[in-house]
């Protein structure tokens, strides 16, 4: 179970990322270039993965 929230959790960092940097228009040749949408919903999808990457980290009680 760990391998595939380590995964989940470096995708959704990596998309987020990439999201971000779309909506804040440093990513061209993307419809979401330049939307402030995405400049606001990309680092809460990366926050949420950096959790899951914490969570997944944390040794079993």
């Amino acid at each position: 179970m760990k391998p595939l929230l380590f995964v989940l959790g470096g995708l959704l960092t990596i998309v987020g990322a990439v999201w971000t940097f779309q909506g804040l228009g440093y990513l061209k040749g993307s419809p979401m270039t330049g939307v402030d949408t995405w400049a606001m919903v990309g680092p809460v999808v990366a926050g949420l993965g950096v959790a899951l990457l914490i969570v997944a980290a944390r040794p079993r009680a």
